[in-house]
């Protein structure tokens, strides 16, 4: 999504005003500050989205999983969680049982963790990459509340590698790479790379050992330099587990929002026990890769909105095609045509108002659909097809086979950088 190809009215750029233009998502006060409700055509696009990071992860090895919403206290205890952010967080939900409380899910990688304990592994499995993509709730001050930037619940695109510490360089570098691609495939050219490490006056903040985190930090550095990447130094922004590496994407504004995230942890590990066979057949612990490339759903979907003022490639665009025939005489003649373009999965409906085709054009033009297929008599006499592209205009008439063809090798550019 290259703004440079856009011309930015900073009047339109505001995702909120796009997302209820566009009906792509909702907030209510009924339901609460901060958490966002997607229509049907922004959950469209929320799913092409997944579906574009599922087949990079693919690629790299990635399983996935789905784990609750909830988690018991306990869990959060163990991981350390409670004690670092409970008292800021949403409190204990309360059961008939009173032996037992639950928090809504803060954060994946606790649940994570169990997921790995739930057989032993050897060392010839390793790495085990546990790819989820986790809904979690945490308490932002309703001051900080901005649009699907800031709120309280939000979904990652979260993953846990459990490695070999043999192999932890290789897999740190092929998160870095599965990063990089996505950001060239969605065209952010701008970013900053961010080396997060402890703060050294407040090392009591954080846990582990100081052995440990002398090696994360350590290798976070020897990492980054290995890959050549230009990077700055931050200190205090670690997580309170491990070093980190974050990418901060500019937006249309120039703003810098932290997308891509990649730690290194091995404090999850200790605190639970995780373990796994070694070549000597003894128990070695092994190192813990957190990973997030757009960190929160919402988030670079809001960069994207603004970016492209809702003009979403067609890749991407909930809807693709709008079939606009100029009278009901050619409804069964565009159903014909929805019918090969549904075939071909390409995301299509026919626009049957009882209105104009002046307005339907005007209309659809506002609502940002890609492409426009006009019917009449000319084009169903000669079983042709009249196309239209968002933001261009007229493309000429086409038979239906070279009409379709045009939209369906647009809508697989994608898939074949992928």
């Amino acid at each position: 999504m290259n703004k440079s190809s856009i011309s930015i009215d900073p009047l339109l750029i505001d995702h909120k005003k796009i997302g209820k233009k566009l009906k792509l998502f909702i907030f209510s006060n009924n339901v609460g500050q901060g958490l966002p409700m997607w229509l049907p055509k922004g959950v469209i696009l929320r799913k092409n989205l997944e579906n574009f990071l599922s087949k990079i992860q693919q690629k790299f090895g990635y399983e996935m999983i789905i784990t609750p919403h909830i988690g018991s206290k306990k869990l959060y205890i163990t991981s350390g969680h409670w004690s670092k952010y409970g008292q800021d967080s949403f409190q204990p939900i309360k059961t008939p049982d009173k032996n037992e409380e639950f928090i809504i899910k803060p954060m994946n990688c606790p649940h994570h963790c169990e997921v790995y304990k739930y057989q032993q592994w050897s060392y010839k499995d390793l790495p085990k990459r546990f790819a989820e993509f986790g809904t979690v709730y945490r308490y932002e001050q309703s001051g900080e509340l901005q649009g699907l930037t800031r709120t309280r619940c939000f979904t990652q695109d979260d993953a846990h590698i459990f490695c070999t510490e043999n192999q932890l360089f290789e897999e740190f570098q092929k998160v870095i790479d599965l990063i990089l691609n996505m950001f060239k495939y969605l065209e952010f050219s701008k970013y900053t790379v961010r080396i997060s490490l402890r703060d050294p006056k407040k090392k009591n903040y954080y846990l582990g050992t100081e052995q440990n985190w002398n090696k994360a930090e350590k290798y976070i550095l020897e990492i980054v330099k290995a890959k050549k990447l230009d990077f700055i130094t931050h200190y205090g922004e670690a997580a309170f587990y491990g070093p980190k590496l974050d990418f901060l994407v500019q937006d249309s504004l120039n703003r810098n929002w932290q997308l891509g995230t990649i730690q290194i942890d091995y404090n999850l590990p200790e605190r639970f026990n995780l373990c796994y066979i070694g070549k000597n057949n003894d128990k070695c612990r092994p190192v813990m890769i957190h990973r997030a490339p757009f960190g929160s759903i919402e988030r670079v979907l809001s960069i994207i909105i603004e970016h492209t003022q809702g003009n979403f490639p067609l890749w991407l665009s909930p809807d693709q095609v709008v079939i606009i025939p100029i009278s009901e005489k050619y409804i069964i003649y565009a159903k014909k045509i929805l019918n090969l373009m549904l075939n071909l999965n390409i995301r299509v409906f026919i626009d049957t108002r009882n209105e104009k085709m002046d307005k339907k054009i005007r209309d659809s033009e506002e609502n940002k659909i890609p492409y426009m297929i006009i019917l009449g008599n000319k084009e169903e006499k000669n079983k042709m097809l009249s196309l239209r592209r968002h933001g261009i205009g007229a493309l000429g008439v086409f038979s239906i086979d070279n009409g379709i063809n045009i939209i369906f090798k647009e809508t697989n550019k994608i898939t074949k950088l992928l």
